[in-house]
């Protein structure tokens, strides 16, 4: 019979000697230049609990495995290349510490670089974040930081302040006295005390991800890409910093003249899912436990973790890495979906589809060669197919990893095409088309996969706007900035007509069959005259041909205006699947 053993020692620090253990790089907080998500309210509180003496909450650190005498892989500034804990819990209030503390700036969400300035009035003891009038306010210290950035000690911190503050006010001996009293306190913050829960190396990280969601309150699930990550900071640092730069510039245009970016108008990636991809690519994973377990330089036979094969795998990943970051790559990636008809985030509804739509992109024309020319046509069918049948919408990683079982192993192009054309066409069947497909467009959803694909479909075919000489490709293009969107999604049955027909169910009146793509000052011209009575006046504008085309286009039957509502979206559906087919099948 097994013994249970406690898993983990409870540790305590002072602040002082956290600051130092992160400086040296003993505990491993990932480098201040992270996504920092705490407002500076927050981190105001944090520094009000401590001075006031209140618990502020554990941390939870884990035991890094075999530190002693590792190598770390990438170029380290710490006297400590390889940290021997990682932070799980707490890493909120240790960055917010260690950026006031050593005077650091952090990256919000966004990555735009931003100083925590959190104010200290000494007269009464209270924080605030701050602001233009605390600035300007000679009983306030504006920026804490300077405190102890300083390295002045108490004493001349305390004389500075007195001496500048009664060079405008007249202080009473007991409101120095206060003041002295309450700037000391402030500054013995280094003395606070934390107390760790130290994990050992020994438990494995799904243990560590149960444990922390035990004892946190807010009830946060870490995930596999979460530890990845963390192993990144500490033992190839840049790797994880150059893929944040790149999430970073994939936020904002890139100024003029200023080259390249990986700014686009499909996805604004995270860390955690670029990190997906070099997986895929470097490891042939899409689960991203095992990958966990090898990149700590652990041997799955034997469970015995070796520096030496760390460092190996380390090895293949940023290979890896460094091919996803390659702007060619991404950029005849991304030129893939707008051939396939998709020309903005607006039109994506699952970002897994297409994170492991790039990774087969990356794979046939790296490991398998691929002709690009060849390759756009096939990732842009993947694409389709596999946003259009939500391939990855359930358990995807358990998805990939089957999608990526098939290509393993290969490495030439034909072979490599062949599994993914017989993977598309198993789903894509006659029935998919003619039964499936058509139920899947009874929704009202308006942010649904079989949509996107049928407005790809339009693009792929060059189909005019509807009640217009424009093309529909033209008018969704994300480059252009205006007040009103062009294209606007209508009612070919007015809302206020079927409503005055005794129709209230929202569900019926917004089907997906009933919404066509009309330039809106058409929209607001038709306003809520019914069908049999806009449709006439309006195709006086066409020519035959031309109307003929539009219909056919736009998925709309002959004489559609006159038929009653219930049997037309029957119709319209089924032709609406006909139109993705050709789209798809025009790849």
């Amino acid at each position: 019979m097994s013994e249970l053993k406690t898993c983990f020692k409870r540790v305590d620090y002072d602040l002082a000697g956290l600051l130092h253990y992160l400086d040296i790089g003993d505990i491993g907080l990932p480098d201040i230049q992270r996504p920092f998500v705490w407002k500076n309210a927050k981190v105001r509180d944090l520094f009000d609990s401590m001075y006031r003496g209140f618990p502020v909450g554990y941390l939870l650190f884990w035991e890094n495995a075999q530190p002693n005498g590792a190598k770390q892989i990438g170029v380290g500034t710490k006297q400590h290349p390889v940290s021997s804990r990682l932070i799980v819990d707490g890493q909120q209030r240790l960055t917010s510490l260690y950026a006031v503390f050593r005077g650091k700036r952090v990256l919000d969400e966004d990555y735009s670089e931003r100083q925590i300035e959190i104010a200290f009035r000494p007269r009464d003891g209270r924080f605030e974040v701050a602001d233009a009038a605390v600035r300007k306010d000679p009983e306030w210290i504006a920026n804490i930081s300077e405190l102890w950035a300083s390295g002045k000690s108490s004493y001349q911190m305390v004389k500075g302040f007195l001496t500048s503050l009664k060079a405008k006010v007249s202080l009473t001996e007991e409101e120095e006295e206060q003041i002295s009293h309450n700037l000391d306190r402030l500054f013995d913050l280094q003395k606070y005390p934390f107390t760790a829960l130290e994990i050992a190396s020994s438990v494995d990280e799904e243990q560590v991800a149960d444990i922390f969601v035990r004892i946190n309150s807010e009830g946060v699930k870490l995930n596999q890409a979460d530890f990845i990550l963390t192993l990144l900071s500490v033992f190839w640092d840049e790797g994880r910093a150059a893929l944040e730069s790149f999430c970073r510039a994939s936020r904002q245009p890139p100024a003029p003249g200023s080259g390249a970016s990986p700014f686009n108008h499909f996805i604004e990636p995270d860390s955690d899912q670029l990190l997906r991809v070099s997986v895929a690519l470097g490891f042939e994973r899409g689960r991203l436990k095992s990958v966990y377990q090898v990149l700590r330089g652990k041997d799955l036979e034997t469970g015995v973790f070796s520096p030496e094969r760390r460092d190996q795998q380390f090895a293949v990943l940023k290979e890896a890495q460094a091919r996803v970051l390659d702007l060619k790559h991404w950029h005849q990636f991304l030129s893939a979906l707008i051939g396939a008809g998709y020309r903005s985030g607006e039109m994506i509804s699952s970002q897994n589809a297409l994170l492991y739509a790039y990774a087969f992109y990356l794979i046939g024309r790296i490991r398998c060669g691929v002709p690009e020319h060849q390759l756009q046509k096939l990732i842009g069918r993947w694409f389709f197919f596999a946003s259009l049948t939500g391939r990855y919408t359930s358990s995807p990683e358990t998805v990939m990893d089957g999608d990526l079982n098939r290509v393993r192993g290969i490495g030439e192009a034909q072979p490599f095409v062949a599994v993914l054309e017989e993977l598309m066409a198993s789903a894509l069947t006659n029935d998919f088309w003619t039964i499936t497909l058509p139920a899947a467009l009874e929704s009202s959803s308006a942010r649904n996969p079989e949509l996107f694909a049928y407005v790809a479909a339009q693009n792929r075919l060059g189909a005019p706007v509807l009640f217009s000489h424009k093309k529909v490709s033209d008018l969704i293009d994300p480059a252009l900035k205006t007040k009103k969107k062009p294209l606007e999604r209508h009612h070919l049955f007015p809302r206020a007509w079927q409503e005055a027909q005794g129709e209230t169910d929202l569900k019926v009146i917004n089907q997906m069959a009933n919404f066509a793509l009309l330039e809106w000052p058409e929209n607001i011209g038709i306003s809520d005259d019914p069908p049999s009575v806009y449709v006439a006046k309006i195709q006086l504008r066409f020519k035959p041909d031309e109307w003929q085309r539009m219909h056919e286009l736009h998925a709309l039957p002959d004489h559609w205006e006159s038929l009653g509502y219930a049997d037309f979206l029957t119709v319209r559906r089924r032709l609406m699947a006909g139109i993705i087919r050709r789209g798809f099948e025009s790849l």
